[in-house]
């Protein structure tokens, strides 16, 4: 006999663990504008990840580094304008963070102030431990993020599976247990053998959310623009496309050109 759901009419840190121990499934998906997020957090997602991958899908960078807490904050302000449901966690920026426990508390504290989010997210382990501990001393939430850290993209020099030798996997554990210790309500563990990720998920008692880490965890993530077929010629294989919006978009977009140049928009009944 199947068990209902519990339905929650607001995402909290405290439900995610609830639902990690109830052993249902947590949705999380990028946004970073108002339209976008308002619709996302209609359809009943979990979590809405102002990710710095705003810097690749917005911005047009090569990598996540260039974009700045000022243009995070702007999004993450957008985004939370919209939501009535989802928990929202913004990513804390390259250079906002890494070396300086003090700056990234004030970085977080700006995000918190300026944006009405209701967490942050960092990436890294032991590294940057002491950063994360003084965030938790204000009282924010940090969700942690292992494995495939793309700000860290050109210490890796590669997009590719991390942590597939054992000294690598038996240092992420060893900073999953860390994070969970220190106080991270979550981690997210990006591109790393379905089996570690399996192993983690089991060792921690927080939920861990994974993209391109198998189906073993405690829920999953995807960037919106790719799970929505936006970003045509990303095409990796954990990603699965709901829609294919490249095509269907540039098809819209050229039947109004052709209305317009043949005037046939706008027509009788579309003017006063």
């Amino acid at each position: 006999m199947s068990i209902a759901k519990k339905q929650y009419k607001r995402i909290t840190v405290k439900t995610l663990v609830e639902m990690k121990a109830n052993n249902e499934k947590i949705a999380m998906l990028t946004a970073y504008d108002y339209t976008m997020a308002k619709i996302v957090d209609h359809a009943g997602i979990d979590i809405i990840l102002v990710g710095d991958s705003a810097s690749n899908v917005m911005a047009g960078h090569e990598t996540t580094l260039p974009i700045t807490l000022d243009q995070m904050i702007y999004h993450a302000q957008s985004v939370v304008r919209a939501i009535e449901r989802c928990l929202v966690v913004v990513d804390l920026p390259f250079g906002t963070y890494q070396g300086n426990s003090r700056k990234a508390l004030e970085s977080a504290i700006r995000i918190m102030k300026e944006t009405g989010g209701h967490a942050v997210k960092l990436e890294g382990g032991k590294e940057i431990s002491e950063s994360i501990s003084r965030i938790l001393t204000a009282g924010i939430p940090v969700m942690g993020h292992l494995g495939l850290t793309p700000q860290s993209i050109y210490k890796f020099g590669t997009y590719t599976v991390r942590a597939k030798e054992e000294e690598e996997a038996k240092k992420l554990i060893a900073d999953a247990k860390l994070l969970e210790k220190i106080g991270c309500f979550s981690i997210v563990l990006e591109k790393v053998p379905a089996k570690l990720a399996e192993k983690v998920a089991k060792i921690v008692s927080i939920p861990i959310i994974g993209i391109d880490a198998g189906a073993e965890v405690d829920g999953q993530v995807l960037v919106m623009h790719d799970m929505l077929g936006m970003t045509y010629e990303f095409n990796p294989r954990f990603l699965r496309r709901y829609l294919n919006l490249y095509d269907e978009m540039t098809e819209a977009f050229q039947n109004y050109i052709k209305d317009v140049k043949n005037k046939n928009f706008p027509n009788d009944k579309e003017q006063y």
